[in-house]
């Protein structure tokens, strides 16, 4: 331990660095009693009784009273974060919805809402949209806007510094729109906005499929084709925000790999191009040739850019998400068999288990990572939503 004789600046510093290390001790596990936080923490015992009844006092820890009868005396009292203290919003800006989902500090989804908007929507119905689903969002949660702490944001197409898509985006018109700004307007909590694939890849790490892995690369296998990528545990954006960005390259072939499924022999005309791809991965599964010609085509431009990615990152698992990922039994395989042939090692290839919710969870995630840096990283004041100055 360090010596605490120093100045009443070094003793405050020391006693802030003491109360974040029983907070990052409390936060995500059981309740803990003194004895549990002092060997956690590498605290003395009757430092760690002080902290912890300091951090009840400021509201960032409760006690959880013992519970029944002891022949040998009472229970020891055991204390449990406050993860209710605080609340973060996730949004998914898609084409085809917009998603909301709030958390507590520890990560818990605690209400989410969702709508319906079309692919061909102007920014101002799809920011109308994104603003009723939030409020549906925070009254059926009983909160209002000043209870976040902090709002991330998931949208289509490389995002600049200034959280805007300048780049490119299919959704009409939003390279105009500044999604920051329009919800600061709103709200008083720090906005971050990001890439929709980054955000579905930082979900798989953190409560998807690749939570044992640090070195991935993120597929997003739908009627749009997009990838993300975590290095050494990190998100990676580029210099520019346009990591992972690999299907700009016409050469790649992912633009048009949907197109094989979409013009697929013996397609109904009933069929509407959004249902394409579920008729031809239900008639591949069943056996029709034509469908499983079709899956073919679209895997092989699929694996194109996969195994450019692979071979340039070496990453340790493949996660495929996306609306595709539903049918999973039938584009892995195929999707192994090209990514054999095509690198020299074959990353193990598994698929998302979060349906559509994996944006919306990354943009949690990223909320969390900014209310841990500007609460945590410092020091720790009283458990108050910031307020507009």
């Amino acid at each position: 331990m360090t010596d605490t004789a120093g100045t009443g600046t070094d003793l405050n510093r020391l006693r802030e660095l003491n109360s974040l290390s029983v907070v990052k001790a409390l936060r995500g596990n059981p309740p803990m009693t003194v004895t549990e936080l002092s060997a956690s923490t590498g605290l003395s015992r009757p430092s760690a009784d002080v902290m912890v009844k300091s951090l009840v006092g400021d509201g960032w820890a409760t006690v959880v009273e013992p519970t029944g009868n002891s022949v040998v005396g009472r229970p020891p009292r055991r204390y449990q974060f406050r993860a209710d203290a605080g609340h973060v919003l996730g949004v998914d800006v898609g084409g085809h919805k917009i998603l909301t989902m709030l958390a507590d500090l520890d990560g818990t989804v605690v209400h989410s809402a969702r709508i319906a908007v079309t692919p061909e929507a102007d920014p101002a119905t799809r920011l109308a949209a994104m603003d009723a689903v939030i409020t549906d969002c925070l009254a059926g949660a009983a909160m209002s806007g000043d209870d976040l702490w902090a709002i991330s944001v998931g949208v289509t197409g490389p995002v600049d510094e200034t959280g805007r898509t300048t780049l490119f985006t299919p959704l009409p018109g939003w390279t105009s729109v500044n999604p920051a700004e329009h919800l600061g307007a709103r709200f008083a909590a720090p906005i971050l906005v990001e890439n929709d694939c980054k955000l579905a890849a930082v979900a798989e790490r953190w409560h998807g499929v690749a939570q044992d892995a640090d070195d991935i690369v993120y597929l997003m296998a739908g009627m749009r084709t997009g990838a993300g990528l975590i290095l050494d545990g990190a998100l990676r954006r580029g210099y520019g925000g346009a990591a992972g960005e690999i299907g700009a390259l016409r050469q790649v072939r992912w633009l048009n790999a949907p197109n094989h499924l979409q013009n697929c022999p013996g397609l109904p005309d009933t069929v509407t191009t959004d249902d394409a791809a579920a008729w031809v991965f239900s008639a591949a599964r069943a056996g029709d040739k034509a469908a499983k010609a079709a899956v073919r085509g679209y895997v092989r431009d699929l694996a194109v850019g996969t195994a450019a990615l692979v071979l340039t990152l070496d990453p340790q698992i493949v996660v495929v998400g996306g609306g595709y990922s539903r049918s999973a039994d039938v584009l892995l395989a195929p999707l192994e068999r090209e990514l054999r042939r095509l690198c020299l090692r074959l990353p193990e290839i598994r698929a998302s288990t979060l349906a559509d919710e994996g944006v919306a969870l990354g943009a949690l995630r990223l909320a969390l990572d900014e209310v841990d840096h500007r609460l945590f990283g410092t020091g720790l004041s009283a458990p108050l939503p910031p307020r507009r100055q």
